[in-house]
């Protein structure tokens, strides 16, 4: 493992988590109408219910074990539900299961994606009315404005300025801990709050209370699915090392020094981050913070791209228009699409609730779905591939599972009070691959009726033997199984048969990435002299489809397609998809439908999906009725 990783991972993974301090405990002391009192049991009650949430839910849960179920090094609930899916390809129950979890758990992710970077950036520019309580009227347009120059210099990309995350975020981190270690030595009583009698004595004491409190001691966990969604990009040895060798102690000292200031100070819970500062150090505190959310909206912002790209190549979304915006690095993607649908959820969300603490209202609850649901697809990964014992499945589910039930129960009451926004947005998204995914599977079926059996067209052309015209046409194909259209309707119209023919399939397998030297698949068709080959692309849901490139792997082994690739012609087979007349037993409903044809109308054009020059591409087609 190399230490670079590490730095790497401070600015990649842990930029939610470890600005949650900003809002957390304020969040706590401002609900309900400050309902939970700056009493001395009531700080140390909260105290350890944060201290044993992160320890069980993030060291325990996910940094011991979720990332151990890493789908060839990638991680996130799509991976899991790959992951799942593969190794259980002969329970065809519990790949449906992990298909329906994976799209739920995909959902609630987008539902969170559109709350942290609004408020994040808002609860760190907030910092300023604690200097001057006249600066309440500049949080909003501030914050407006720097949330978009973030989504603006989204398509330019973030490698130069991610090269600076890592050490920006190590300084936060030390900044966290200096803050805290001065009010913990003035008041080291605070320290004991890491007994978990505290938690329990202050839910008998007073249940109700520490039952509503839960849903917002989840604030201090939120950014815990980052740690497995972005293991790809550094590596869950590195991730390991940045939380346990830094980020963790940090964040515990200064929610311990949070707790001892109320303590000391119990009229300070308005703002307590900011009040930990001394007055000289409150802008400089605020400049950092704000950067550091910033690092932490970008994570969010680059998680939604990679989930969108992933869940595009394994059919729960059209096809989108994946933009590389680094040379070296593939993973750095940019989606336009993804991009201002996300800046324009944002930018609705500081509009209606305009400060950080109303915002808390409707945060918690979607993530704390997704944990739900990844413990879930880990205990059957668990249980099925692992074959773990029974009782320690049990006892994962009970305590692991027994704490994320409570908080995600706690939360539910946050939906009157805007938790409902997130679900609203996950919910969009769910019906939107599953309509996708339903309305993609019928039109497969209808177009392999048209394209019919290539073996069929192989028997017709050998014995009509159709003119011949110099040249490679290449014909991107989903499979080996039925012609390609385009093909069909090159004969149809044109009257004429190229020289050399290759149908190249991308197949994307049920893994992150595929090697270079693994991906093609040359296909013997039974009769060379014919001029048609047929190509398989093997690769991941997480690499490029670049058919020239996979051309250009192939023609390694192939003479025919290495003297003729720089003169090939590229023919896409479009299928118009048109509505039916609406009828009894239907396979899809009428707004189904429309909103189908509306997604495949609107998809990315494929000559930039599939990198094909737009200079040598045709596209030929024909109608198909939903």
């Amino acid at each position: 493992m190399k230490p670079g990783l590490a730095l790497a991972a401070l600015g990649v993974v842990f930029g939610d988590i470890g600005t949650s301090v900003l809002y957390s405990l304020q969040t706590v002391f401002s609900m309900e109408n400050h309902a939970v009192r700056p009493t001395h049991g009531d700080v140390m009650g909260i105290i350890s219910m944060i201290f044993w949430s992160i320890l069980l839910v993030v060291c325990v849960k996910y940094v011991i074990f979720v990332m151990r179920a890493d789908n060839d090094g990638e991680g996130g609930i799509l991976a899991l539900m790959a992951l799942v899916r593969r190794l259980m390809a002969s329970h065809k129950g519990t790949g449906v299961t992990a298909l329906f979890l994976g799209i739920v758990g995909a959902g609630l992710f987008y539902g969170d994606s559109f709350i942290t970077p609004a408020i994040s950036v808002m609860s760190s520019v907030e910092g300023l009315t604690v200097a001057n309580p006249n600066a309440e009227k500049i949080v909003l347009p501030a914050s407006v404005i720097i949330l978009t120059l973030l989504f603006l210099v989204q398509r330019r990309g973030t490698q130069a300025i991610g090269k600076a995350f890592g050490p920006v975020m190590a300084i936060w981190f030390l900044t966290l801990a200096a803050l805290g270690i001065p009010w913990i030595i003035r008041h080291p009583v605070v320290i004991t709050a890491l007994s978990p009698h505290w938690a329990i004595l202050f839910a008998v004491e007073r249940p109700g209370m520490s039952f509503i409190a839960m849903g917002a001691v989840v604030l201090t966990i939120t950014g815990a699915e980052a740690l497995y969604a972005d293991m790809g990009h550094v590596g869950a040895p590195s991730i390991r090392l940045a939380w346990f060798g830094l980020v963790l102690p940090c964040l515990l000292l200064n929610y311990l020094g949070q707790g001892a200031m109320i303590l000391v100070h119990p009229d300070w819970i308005d703002n307590p981050f900011f009040r930990m500062a001394p007055g000289w150090a409150t802008i400089p505190l605020v400049v950092i913070a704000t950067i550091a959310t910033v690092i932490a909206s970008q994570a969010v912002i680059s998680g939604a791209f990679s989930m969108s790209s992933e869940a595009a190549r394994l059919g729960l979304l059209p096809r989108l228009g994946v933009r590389h915006t680094s040379k070296s690095e593939g993973g750095q993607i940019y989606i336009p699409e993804i991009n201002w649908i996300l800046f324009a959820g944002v930018l609705a969300l500081i509009l209606i609730f305009q400060t950080s603490s109303k915002l808390a209202t409707a945060y918690g609850l979607a993530v704390t779905g997704t944990f739900l649901l990844t413990t879930t697809l880990f205990l059957v990964l668990a249980h099925r591939a692992w074959h773990w014992p029974m009782w320690a499945l049990i006892l994962f589910g009970v305590v692991i599972g027994g704490v994320e039930l409570s908080i995600f129960s706690a939360n539910l009451l946050k939906i009157a009070f805007g938790g409902w926004i997130p679900l609203l947005f996950a919910a969009a998204v769910v019906t939107i691959m599953t309509t996708w995914r339903r309305g993609t599977a019928y039109i497969s079926t209808q177009r392999q009726n048209d394209e019919g059996s290539l073996d069929d067209f192989l028997d017709w052309m050998h014995e009509a033997q159709p003119t011949r015209v110099p040249g490679l046409a290449v014909y991107p194909h989903p499979g080996r199984a039925t012609t390609p259209l385009a093909l069909l309707n090159n004969l149809r119209f044109n009257h004429v048969l190229h020289e050399h023919n290759v149908i190249i399939s991308i197949v994307v397998e049920n893994v992150p990435h595929v090697r270079h030297v693994n991906r093609i698949e040359l296909v013997d068709l039974g009769r060379p002299a014919d001029g048609i080959m047929y190509i398989a692309c093997h690769v991941g849901f997480a690499d490029s489809q670049d058919v020239p490139k996979a051309l250009a792997l192939a023609a390694a082994t192939c003479p025919v397609l290495k003297d003729h690739l720089d003169e090939a012609i590229y023919y896409l087979s479009l299928v118009d998809v048109k509505r039916d007349e609406p009828r009894q037993g239907a396979r899809m409903a009428g707004w189904r439908k429309m909103l189908y044809i509306a997604m495949s109308r609107n998809q990315a054009d494929r000559t930039r999906v599939f990198r094909i020059p737009r200079t040598r591409a045709v596209v030929m087609g024909e109608a198909v009725n939903l």
